[in-house]
């Protein structure tokens, strides 16, 4: 019996984004007046244990790990550190990680509850090369509307210490708000991307396996619309507009700043709050 397993691995990995939540409180505290690097290193240091927790998945269950609500959560979380640690690379980024950690915190504990991993079928839900894909590029789109909504939080922080004519505003190292509002708009654009490319991959799959006596109440040449019985694919054609939205509203009708960064925010609190239901509800998407 392996008495260390992936899920402690994974275990390590929240404790190390707990301890990077408490130093970025004293981060704020102190006013980011310095370039520091031990939050970067905590972060990295924590990814490497959270990498070594899914690959040991991977290996043990012979397919990508994303077969249930625990790996969903996990290959999120993965995503956004991921994503953060290239962009920290910028010293006047690296202060992402302190908005990033308490994130990544409540994702990791909320992973963790016993009742996300349920056991695996003797065929996983996504066991093929293309299914695989599929579920890696909506969750890689994920992860870049949570690193954009950790980018949005940073903008509002410094924005409001600017507005309030706050000391930390002029002695910190924060990077301007031009720039942070170039992050979250290139990040949405990636997201968008991934999303639209999984998406299509998604119904493409859904049409090979109806054609192959699956998914009855699908009729993909006499219904054009059959995706709308198909909660969790009508639900990310609802997210990929939405964010479409937010972008034509800031390069068509100038909705930047500020408005932007909050929708960014409540766009990815959404999706936390939303995405586990109509994953759920789906019938495709359960065993």
């Amino acid at each position: 019996m392996v008495w260390f397993t992936d899920r402690h691995f994974f275990l390590l990995a929240v404790a190390i984004y707990g301890l990077s939540t408490v130093y970025s409180v004293f981060l704020w505290r102190m006013g980011f007046r310095k370039d520091d690097r031990v939050n970067y290193l905590l972060l990295l240091a924590a990814f490497a244990l959270h990498t070594v927790a899914m690959f040991y998945r991977g290996l043990r269950f012979g397919h990508c790990p994303v077969n249930n609500l625990y790996e969903a959560t996990t290959f999120i979380a993965w995503t956004i550190v991921a994503a953060y640690l290239v962009i920290g690379l910028l010293p006047r980024l690296r202060f992402l990680g302190a908005f990033a950690s308490p994130v990544l915190f409540a994702i990791g504990v909320f992973a963790l509850m016993p009742a996300l991993d349920l056991p695996h079928e003797l065929k996983p839900q996504f066991s093929s090369v293309l299914t695989s894909l599929h579920a890696t590029l909506i969750l890689l789109a994920y992860g870049a509307f949570g690193l954009s909504a950790v980018a949005a939080l940073m903008f509002l922080t410094e924005e409001h210490d600017l507005k309030f004519h706050k000391l930390r505003a002029f002695f910190s190292l924060l990077p301007p708000i031009q720039r942070l509002e170039r992050v979250m708009n290139g990040l949405v654009i990636g997201g968008l991307f991934l999303l639209a490319t999984g998406l299509a991959i998604g119904l493409k799959l859904i049409e090979i396996k109806q054609k192959n006596g699956a998914y009855a109440p699908f009729n993909f040449k006499n219904d054009p619309f059959y995706f709308y019985r198909e909660p969790l694919v009508t639900y990310l054609i609802f997210i990929w507009v939405f964010y479409f939205g937010l972008l034509m509203a800031r390069w068509r009708f100038g909705q930047g700043g500020r408005r932007f960064a909050w929708g960014m925010v409540a766009s990815f609190v959404f999706i936390l709050l939303t995405f586990w239901g109509f994953l759920l509800l789906s019938p495709v998407h359960q065993p």
